[in-house]
């Protein structure tokens, strides 16, 4: 932890960065400036001199011809949900807030388009299309503090990849702004566009490196005119796999997702997050949460139901509940949503972000369990997440009665174990959250050295002076 004033910046500079956005705006107090230097995990604490809250691309602009001309470094924030790291100022580093970049330009529902400014946070993206009788398919349980610009920024997942795709498949279009202050407007609503090389790719999934997003057309949906959802007992992470299989199937797509939780996690919510309860009466080695959705307002409960009834045939389904109201399904939800957040109770707890090949979940999960147990005795594996996409969060809690701080201590070798295996099979350790700081170092054992030595060269392009949230990613 980083807990000394930054010195790099002498009064002047402050009053000329100040001046871009206005005296209200650019935040020097120490006491107001805190909630943008720690995460939510509460493993990085930042230090900075200035925060900067510019309301248009136009700010973002001159403060970056700035930054550029006097090499000052920058990091930009968007709702400050980020798991790894890359939105914190750890080395005295301007932050610059995008919360306040929140106009939503246009919501087309004919072209099913909706173009937003940087700090839209997804809540408001996800209830702009509702109002035009349209879905924006992306869902994170931070929705109401995540923004558009931090999702695409750090190319995010969730609980609807499955059917949709992560946050780059929803960008048609960007509007970027350059180290250098240069604005890239590439804002177009074309689904076909053969002019050359896809920039917009560039940016997404680049942490705030290469430049910083400060808008996006964002690719709507038709709205589901049926939802159905489950939540089931299996016996196996086989199983669970299996029955995946036979929904995909069934629905042709339908399937929205397809969530993976083992039992020892499930008590843990029970237990911890208010207003829980456990959906079947008896408990079950593993649980996987269903959500199919479909065009046709009538016949999903009957899939659903067909769904189910094979799994139990195939002994596949140890027991299953289906929700009958939205209600029911809110508190199904719940328990997923709480997954990850109660596992602190438990004490430390070392996590992992990372995908393999769908097929090879079950195989991964049980390697790890072996693994990690092998090395530490007694820890517990609480291993959840997108089965249908082959994200597992692999997070290991110590073993009951450790020592938290020397449990913690041991990160770097659960990591090294657990990414052994990951590598076996083809995966990758970061699926969602990005690379930030957590994983940086990291990069360079797991990443093919032509791909590292060309977003090296990259970087030096578009940021050669490295002012651009420095120190992340690489």
């Amino acid at each position: 932890m980083l807990d000394k004033p930054a010195t790099n910046l002498d009064p002047a500079l402050i009053a000329r960065f100040a001046a871009i956005v206005g005296e209200k705006y650019a935040i020097t107090d120490p006491q107001a400036q805190a909630p943008y230097l720690v995460e939510m995990r509460n493993m990085f604490h930042g230090r900075t001199r200035l925060v900067l809250r510019p309301a248009s691309v136009e700010e973002v602009s001159a403060i970056l011809k700035l930054a550029s001309d006097t090499a000052t470094p920058i990091v930009p924030q968007g709702g400050n949900t980020g798991l790894v790291g890359g939105q914190i100022p750890l080395h005295g580093e301007v932050v610059l807030s995008l919360n306040r970049l929140d106009r939503i330009r246009e919501v087309d529902p004919t072209s099913n388009t909706l173009t937003c400014e940087a700090g839209v946070t997804l809540q408001r993206a996800r209830e702009a299309a509702a109002a035009v009788d349209r879905l924006y398919p992306q869902v994170l349980p931070s929705e109401g503090t995540c923004t558009i610009g931090g999702n695409l920024s750090t190319n995010a997942g969730g609980t609807a990849a499955i059917a949709h795709g992560i946050a780059r498949s929803h960008a048609l279009g960007i509007e970027v702004v350059l180290a250098d202050g240069r604005v890239l407007n590439n804002l177009n609503k074309l689904k076909k566009d053969n002019t050359g090389y896809d920039l917009k790719n560039l940016f997404i999934g680049a942490e705030g490196t290469l430049g910083i997003i400060t808008a996006a057309v964002l690719r709507l949906v038709p709205r589901p005119r049926a939802v159905e959802t489950a939540f089931a007992g299996v016996p196996s992470v086989e199983a669970a796999l299996e029955l995946l299989g036979i929904a995909a199937e069934r629905t042709a797509g339908g399937v929205t997702s397809f969530e993976l939780m083992t039992r020892r996690g499930i008590e843990l919510v029970l237990a911890h997050a208010a207003g829980t309860r456990d959906p079947l009466a008896a408990t079950h080695p593993w649980y996987v949460l269903i959500e199919l959705s479909s065009q046709q307002r009538q016949g999903l409960r009957e899939v659903m139901e067909d769904v189910l009834a094979q799994g139990m045939e195939r002994a596949l389904v140890l027991d299953a509940t289906i929700a009958d109201s939205i209600e029911q399904r809110k508190a199904f939800w719940r328990i997923r949503d709480m997954f990850g957040e109660v596992q602190r109770h438990a004490g430390g707890s070392i996590k992992h972000d990372v995908s393999v090949p769908v097929a090879s979940v079950p195989a991964f999960i049980k390697e790890a369990n072996e693994a990690v147990t092998k090395l530490i005795p007694g820890a517990r594996p609480l291993p959840f997440g997108h089965l249908g996409d082959g994200n597992i969060h692999y997070n290991v809690t110590q073993p009951e009665g450790a020592d938290k701080d020397e449990y913690l201590k041991r990160w770097d070798d659960v990591n090294a174990v657990v990414f052994a295996v990951v590598k076996k099979y083809g995966g990758s350790i970061s699926a969602e959250h990005g690379v930030g700081v957590v994983k940086r170092d990291l990069l360079p054992s797991v990443k093919d050295p032509v791909a590292l030595d060309l977003m090296r060269g990259l970087k030096h392009l578009l940021d050669p002076k490295n002012i651009l949230n420095p120190g992340k990613v690489l």
